[in-house]
């Protein structure tokens, strides 16, 4: 029989694999925007979180700045940090 391999990322916040469909992947996209890409598609430099917990670690220690290559201002990590307080707290 044939199994369909399930594709693994890695987060960025506690470096565990995780099959890709349970992280939320942020993105910068070609033009510069930073966003939260909900289909898991869209075009850009993508990273991976498992939890609110590792988006805390990894705006604390700037990873997620270093994983997109982009500088990230306060305005644009409130925006994420809201959004993805809205999408884990819907998971729960």
């Amino acid at each position: 029989m044939f199994t369909k391999k399930i594709p693994t990322r890695k987060c960025i916040g506690c470096y565990k694999s995780f099959p890709k469909r349970e992280l939320t992947r942020i993105v910068r996209t070609p033009s510069g925007e930073v966003m939260v890409d909900l289909t898991g598609k869209a075009n850009g430099r993508g990273a991976y979180i498992c939890s609110l917990k590792c988006f805390e670690i990894i705006i604390k220690k700037k990873k997620l700045g270093n994983a997109l290559k982009v500088d990230l201002d306060e305005k644009t990590i409130e925006n994420l940090s809201d959004k993805l307080l809205r999408i884990f707290k819907k998971e729960e």
